[in-house]
């Protein structure tokens, strides 16, 4: 039995042993659970992949004279100004001004509001529009600008929905080719995707919400944020396998860092045709091995990690609750999976590889003493559900 002060001792001594997720597996199968549980003390998860609920404040200092904006567009992009003065946030998913959208279908979505947020982490620099109806203490009532991030006196990304605990899987069982935030799915189970690193996820590996809770030290990009709430569609009380997995979309984050210390590699605009633009984000999350259990649940492997599919022609939009079959990650990896008999090809929107990455970064950072742990203030929501939104005549 361990404790975070004690973690966190041998973290700023640099004694700490640091393993991945993907490496605690032999790791335990070699020495065993409870030998394992004495020498290991953190084990680093990740996830890197398309996360819509993502957006930034900003603040732009005040002008002379000064100016209360009430519309605002960076790079023409409608950024939400109905809080003070000069804070304004864009949201990922913000289209740039006259984007056609699905006008002409499918459309092309080439630039929004991830693209802004990927170019400013780029230090990039981009266009302030703004207007003002004018006030006596603000009286101008327009200003354009260009700037930077270094010209922001904060910029802080605040996302109200991130690491999805065990996404959907998507297929199209309908005659045409349909366009999702899953991407492009082929006519007649032709394809299917999904956005998960699996064995290496955050909530995968504290499936039950043991260490990860509000007030987390997570790794966002590159800077150490934290976890400032459960994210929103939080839904715990969820069936779960036997290792207490969830045999569905479960668990959600609310992140939050600090942008000007972010690496632009792992904070990408995207673009998915027919739906939108969108944020891929890399987040790296620590779990202190404080005892057995708690090392046990990261052990969870690709095949003992079951996904829905879900027909996103005609049961995901209508929300009928069908789940069409279910598939393990060993699966899904490895190229093709079977679904009612069919072998369909299979694609991640997600990237392995840089979780792979983020994971090694964090215990990298552990290991020299940067990267110290938060013991969680408040627990998740254990046992709660989702409502759908109420629909009046």
């Amino acid at each position: 039995m361990k404790t975070y002060e004690e973690i966190n001792e041998k973290i700023v001594s640099k004694k700490a042993v640091v393993l991945t997720a993907a490496e605690i597996i032999e790791y335990v199968e070699e020495k065993g659970i409870e030998k394992a549980a004495k020498e290991v003390d953190v084990v680093t998860t990740a996830t890197f992949g398309p996360m819509c609920s993502s957006g930034c404040f900003m603040n732009f200092g005040h002008s002379q004279p000064k100016i209360r904006i009430t519309e605002a567009w960076i790079d023409d992009v409608l950024a939400y100004s109905g809080i003070a003065a000069v804070d304004l946030y864009m949201g990922a998913t913000q289209l740039r001004h006259n984007d056609p959208a699905n006008l002409d279908y499918p459309g092309e979505f080439k630039f929004g509001g991830g693209h802004v947020i990927e170019k400013l982490i780029r230090g990039e620099e981009l266009q302030l529009f703004a207007l003002s109806y004018g006030t006596d203490e603000y009286p101008l009532k327009e200003i354009r600008t260009r700037f930077t991030i270094d010209d922001l006196n904060q910029a802080t990304m605040v996302n109200p929905r991130n690491c999805y605990q065990n996404y959907n899987v998507a297929i199209n069982t309908s005659n045409k080719t349909i366009y999702t935030y899953l991407g492009k799915l082929k006519p007649n189970m032709g394809n299917l995707t999904y956005s998960s690193a699996g064995q290496l996820s955050p909530l995968l590996n504290d499936p039950l919400y043991q260490t990860i809770g509000v007030g987390t030290s997570v790794w966002l990009a590159g800077a150490k944020g934290h976890v400032y709430s459960e994210g929103t569609q939080h839904a715990s009380a969820v069936e779960r396998t036997a290792n207490d997995v969830p045999a569905e979309g479960a668990g959600t984050l609310a992140l939050t860092g600090d942008m000007k210390k972010m690496d632009a590699d792992y904070v990408r605009g995207v673009s998915f045709k027919g739906y939108g633009v969108s944020l891929a984000l890399g987040v790296g999350i620590p779990i202190p091995i404080l005892n057995e259990e708690i090392l046990l649940k990261t052990t969870i492997r690709d095949r003992d990690i079951r996904a829905q599919v879900i027909d996103y022609s005609m049961d995901y939009p209508m929300k009928t609750g069908k789940v069409l079959s279910t598939v393990n990650y060993e699966e899904l990896k490895s190229g093709t999976a079977n679904i009612l008999g069919k072998e369909v090809e299979t694609a991640s929107l997600s990237s392995y590889e840089k979780a792979i990455t983020i994971a090694e970064i964090l215990k990298s950072e552990i290991k020299d003493g940067s990267f110290t742990l938060n013991k969680p203030y408040m627990a998740l929501p254990p046992n709660q559900g989702m409502k759908s939104m109420k629909v009046g005549e």
